[in-house]
């Protein structure tokens, strides 16, 4: 038999000398793209039920801390967290809102979910720092000037505020230029720059007009303030005069530069 001739072998040789042949893909198949349809959309509505459908992630326990004079009954029955309803549709921000508008004691919430069945609420208390008479009872005021609860005996360490505003000659001016409110607010600033053993000791912080505030020791003792303006040099004035004049009855801050004590 006889073999390929010259020509045919040069032919092969120019056909196997040439570039490869690209090869060709063809499109997915149509039963490869439903199987993968089918499961995302197995996979979407099976975390749909998870989440709104399912008895594993509804709402159980709602747990409550921080709380101080509060108690954690008051902070649940306030929240009113929807118990029994999917965890993830429980509104948030709604439940910190409630708190906040039922609730004027608390300073700070956080409302988290806590999965697969809880709801935390990490709650804040605001602290007074002075207290208002009213009839009987007292009204807490906090380091911002708020008024957030009205309770029956005052609290231990507490001073009290007394508003008495004079209403002649400049103190009557100082009156209209500021209202009770920004008078309020300057005692609290004041009360927040005494020092730790002074506050201790502060039975009453009187408010006369702006920049007449004083203050009511134990032992008889007073304290003229001035305004809340330069807080801590009067602060620093305050303790260095009391250890100069132990015995004093009357110190005089209002100027921090030239501070004063008498015995009466």
């Amino acid at each position: 038999m006889a073999g390929p001739t010259t020509a045919e072998r040069g032919a092969r040789q120019q056909e196997s000398s040439g570039p490869p042949r690209a090869r060709r893909f063809g499109p997915p198949r149509l039963r490869t793209i439903i199987i993968i349809a089918v499961v995302l959309v197995l996979l979407a509505g099976g975390s749909v039920w998870l989440l709104y459908g399912s008895k594993w992630t509804r709402v159980e326990d709602v747990s409550v801390t921080g709380t101080d004079v509060l108690t954690p009954a008051q902070v649940r029955e306030a929240a009113d967290v929807p118990v029994g309803d999917p965890l993830v549709s429980v509104d948030t921000g709604a439940v910190e809102a409630r708190l906040r508008r039922k609730l004027p004691r608390i300073d700070e919430v956080a409302v988290e979910r806590s999965w697969p069945h809880g709801i935390g609420l990490k709650v804040t208390e605001r602290t007074p720092v002075l207290l208002v008479r009213k009839g009987g009872k007292y009204v807490e005021v906090d380091d911002e000037g708020v008024r957030f609860a009205t309770v029956p005996k005052a609290p231990k360490g507490v001073p009290a505020l007394e508003l008495d505003p004079a209403r002649a000659g400049s103190a009557a001016a100082s009156l209209r230029r500021f209202d009770e409110d920004r008078l309020v607010r300057e005692a609290v600033r004041v009360a927040g720059r005494l020092p730790a053993a002074v506050a201790r000791d502060t039975r009453l912080v009187k408010v006369r007009s702006y920049d007449d505030i004083s203050l009511e020791l134990s032992g008889d003792r007073t304290v003229a303030w001035g305004s809340g303006e330069q807080g801590v040099h009067k602060a620093r004035a305050l303790t260095a005069l009391m250890k100069a004049t132990p015995k004093a009855a009357h110190f005089d801050v209002s100027v921090p530069t030239a501070p004063a004590s008498s015995a009466s």
